[in-house]
């Protein structure tokens, strides 16, 4: 390679190094969502031909949708509890598998399953235990007498929404223990050796010197899960597709449900739920000032 056309590379800088992965987010982020806000513009036929341009109009068809509000509302609690639970959980187990104790090996290996699994054939998997006819939950509560008749857990809300809130935890569960693990290895041994010098309670330590610490692993598990949760739709669709009619549906689900009777409106329900998930992790970093060091 001659002088000159090293120094031509030298003013591209580091374009030639992050150009490919540059270019591989225009295509496969930046171009679906463009494609996406502006299909949300359109009149669409339920056969995919461009009618022509639909304004806003897509958009005030959406929010005057009878079962948008309490679509939304449930997609926030649903978001809300999944996340909160799957951080208090995953924080004691990561404590548990911090600590030595006989068969921790094995136990780690087993918390990967739910992760290794494909979350649609999990989802599925417990569709089938819940089953009211032959679903082994129903046959079990049956004979012990816990039930006078097999109970139809997937086709009432009341009770659908809590054994989807347990699935998506437990699918949730191994790479959030794992990440808060990985935060907790990091502690230095030093500094729970000095808190116990200073007569410092085992809670006093985890609530002063541990989770300070652990901070920045918090925030990926409560981000990412942020984000999974709020997108989710392996869990909920696996199990009951959103029904009855709308009922356990959050706003992926549902955008799923108008894209039979509306491309359109289902682009702008995408657009809608694109721009929650991205305020929705701005106001947490806000609150919990990611980028500012502890005591500043």
């Amino acid at each position: 390679m001659t002088h000159k056309s090293r120094s031509g590379l030298a003013r591209l800088g580091p374009l030639p190094w992050i150009g490919p992965a540059v270019l591989l987010i225009l295509v496969v982020v930046v171009w679906p969502v463009y494609e996406m806000v502006r299909t949300s513009f359109l009149k669409i036929s339920t056969s995919g031909f461009v009618r022509g341009s639909a304004g806003t109009d897509k958009y005030q068809k959406l929010f005057d949708e009878p079962d948008f509000g309490h679509v939304l509302t449930w997609t926030v609690i649903w978001t809300l509890t999944v996340v909160g639970l799957t951080i208090l959980i995953s924080l004691g187990l990561a404590q548990l598998f911090n600590q030595q104790f006989p068969g921790r090996r094995i136990t780690r290996w087993a918390l990967i399953a739910p992760w290794a699994a494909s979350v649609l054939m999990t989802s599925i998997g417990f569709k089938w235990m819940l089953n009211q006819t032959a679903g082994v939950l129903n046959t079990a509560m049956t004979d012990l007498g816990l039930i006078d008749k097999p109970e139809d857990w997937l086709g009432d809300p009341s009770t659908a929404w809590p054994w989807m809130i347990f699935v998506a935890v437990f699918v949730s569960l191994p790479f959030t223990t794992y990440t808060l693990l990985a935060g907790l290895q990091t502690v230095p041994g030093e500094v729970y050796e000095a808190a116990k010098v200073d007569g410092t309670s085992t809670w006093q330590t985890y609530l002063r010197i541990t989770l300070p610490l652990l901070r920045p692993a918090l925030l990926v598990g409560v981000v990412i899960n942020l984000i999974n949760v709020f997108n989710s739709f392996p869990v909920i669709w696996g199990m009951t597709q959103g029904g009855p009619a709308s009922d356990t549906a959050t706003t992926t689900v549902f955008m799923y449900q108008l894209l039979n009777t509306d491309m359109g409106e289902s682009a702008a329900l995408s657009v809608v739920n694109f721009a929650l998930v991205v305020v929705m992790v701005l106001l947490f970093l806000k609150v919990s000032r990611w980028n500012q060091e502890e005591g500043r």
